[in-house]
């Protein structure tokens, strides 16, 4: 079974970036193949993989919905669109799934989906999964169960907050996180701040990196430039590998 890596967190904390990072240092250690799943609906982990996508399984889903061509199953039909919408590189693949759904119910074709992946990511030696902040693709087991769930946020009380409801999700989905919830607070400038510090230490979260805020990243941000530019010395990447071996992920 392949070792998994969830992140989750309020918008624009860093949560995908952390996650290029995840995925760049697990195929430079060697630790490959890696496959990263790009869970959220605001889909940008391409750009900081440096990969253009053309396929995503929401619009797999979106035809299932409307039926398949006649002699082909559903199953069929869906292992063969995520086999197309697969997009390889050098040591790890990236598959994303997409826009949100439409109306209607989606139940069968989410379990579909949840199958399929699971079929995939045995293939693998690493999964990593940039999440919707709600989790709602992992509440609907449309990803698979994961061993980690790093939960990214900045240096303010709403990012917290929202790590912390994260937190409590765990208990109320079915979908198992065996090793449970880490906290990512990332973009510091000056240290933690205290009020935030005393919240942590309130919400019983276990802080497992401290990100300083990195300039490089931003640079490449504005110039759109993926994070494979990033020098390897960039504050940003050691605290990433920092993080990793805190975690024991090596």
């Amino acid at each position: 079974m392949p070792y998994s890596i969830g992140l989750a967190g309020k918008g624009g904390t860093g949560k995908t970036t952390v996650a290029g990072l995840l995925v760049k240092y697990l195929v430079g250690r060697g630790k490959v193949p890696v496959l990263a799943v790009d869970a959220d609906a605001n889909s940008n982990l391409n750009e900081v993989l440096g990969l253009d996508v053309e396929e995503t399984l929401g619009k797999a889903r979106e035809e299932m919905k409307k039926g398949v061509a006649a002699g082909m199953t559903k199953d069929v039909f869906m292992q063969m669109k995520i086999q197309e919408a697969v997009v390889e590189a050098k040591g790890f693949d990236l598959i994303v799934m997409g826009r949100p759904e439409g109306t209607g119910c989606y139940c069968a074709a989410n379990h579909m989906l949840r199958q399929s992946i699971d079929r995939l990511a045995k293939n693998y030696d690493y999964v990593v999964i940039d999440c919707e902040a709600g989790m709602e693709h992992i509440s609907r087991q449309t990803t698979q169960d994961i061993d980690y769930l790093l939960a990214v946020t900045d240096p303010t009380m709403r990012g917290l907050n929202t790590a912390k409801r994260l937190q409590e999700l765990i208990s109320e989905m079915r979908t198992s996180v065996k090793a449970g919830v880490f906290l990512v607070l990332n973009r510091l400038k000056n240290g933690i701040p205290p009020a935030i510090e005393d919240e942590i230490k309130k919400s019983g979260l276990i802080l497992v990196a401290t990100i300083p805020e990195d300039f490089e990243v931003t640079d490449l941000d504005i110039k759109g430039d993926p994070l494979t530019k990033l020098p390897i010395d960039s504050r940003f990447r050691r605290s990433v590998q920092e993080m990793l071996f805190r975690l024991k992920i090596r």
